[in-house]
């Protein structure tokens, strides 16, 4: 049985922890060539090593949009054509509506939401060239579902993550382009922690402890009781940027383990402890 990415290549930004590292990994056990960016040159070369030759790291700031089209320039260069990307590089953002800078604005949208907008943009004219077309898939979250669920400018500007995939989704359609979104939710990684740029610096019996302690938090914040993993936001891409998908744009995928549909309210009122937004 052939693996479900077979022949295709993939770029993924921010692929060097959490639910980036998760997809790359998945996307070339399923067959894909994938170039993947981040800014931790060391983690990117041990992953270039164990990965082998179908996964190459870029370098790359994709808040940047210089470097999101040297990604994309790269990847076709190295692999010869694109024919996934999913826009996943993001972060924490700072700044309610009472204490929000020009800084934290500029930080937040050009982190959030300029990487998805600058990535369409240059993905386009490669996947409109191709007979086969493309796949987008945006990394968006469950702050853009409900109040809540994360900060004041995270929350916009993944609600604007959301709705640029569905507006790039009809006007790309008519190329064999699809794009879709993916919320993810209660989602045990690095950004609870600040970062992956933080949890580098940290130790690795701190960041167990820590991680020990997320999961039981947010597996109460969920009707499933469980937390979610890196891997089950990576298989969700692989099912949007697989030929399995290949009727599906347009649409928002919600993999929260049915948080939004309550779970997080209930924990709230019957645990009284806060736990943290994450997408």
């Amino acid at each position: 049985m052939p693996n479900r990415l077979d022949g295709k290549v993939a770029l993924i930004t921010g692929g060097t922890s959490g639910i980036g590292e998760a997809t790359v990994e998945l996307f070339v056990a399923e067959g894909a060539k994938v170039l993947f960016t981040g800014r931790n040159a060391g983690k990117g070369a041990e992953m270039e090593q164990r990965l082998g030759d179908a996964a190459r790291f870029f370098r790359a700031d994709a808040s940047r949009e210089e470097e999101v089209k040297a990604s994309i320039d790269e990847c076709v260069t190295h692999f010869g054509r694109l024919d996934i990307l999913f826009n996943n590089a993001g972060g924490p953002t700072y700044g309610e509506a009472h204490s929000i800078t020009q800084e934290n604005f500029e930080h937040a949208m050009n982190l959030l939401v300029g990487s998805v907008l600058f990535g369409i943009k240059y993905a386009t004219p490669i996947m409109q060239a191709q007979p086969s077309g493309g796949a987008i898939i945006n990394n968006a979250s469950v702050a853009a579902q409900r109040s809540h669920m994360g900060g004041y400018l995270y929350s916009i500007a993944k609600a604007a993550v959301v709705h640029a995939g569905k507006i790039a989704g009809v006007a790309l359609g008519k190329h064999g382009i699809r794009v879709n979104s993916i919320s993810p939710g209660a989602i045990a990684t690095p950004i609870f922690f600040g970062g992956s740029d933080v949890a580098a610096g940290m130790e690795a019996e701190k960041i167990d402890a820590k991680m020990d302690k997320l999961t039981a938090n947010l597996a109460k914040a969920t009707p499933l009781r469980r937390s979610g993993y890196p891997i089950d936001i990576a298989t969700a891409a692989l099912f949007l940027g697989s030929d399995e998908g290949r009727h599906i744009t347009c649409q928002d995928i919600v993999v929260d383990g049915g948080m939004t549909a309550g779970g997080r309210t209930n924990f709230e009122e019957n645990e009284r402890e806060r736990v943290p937004a994450q997408g």
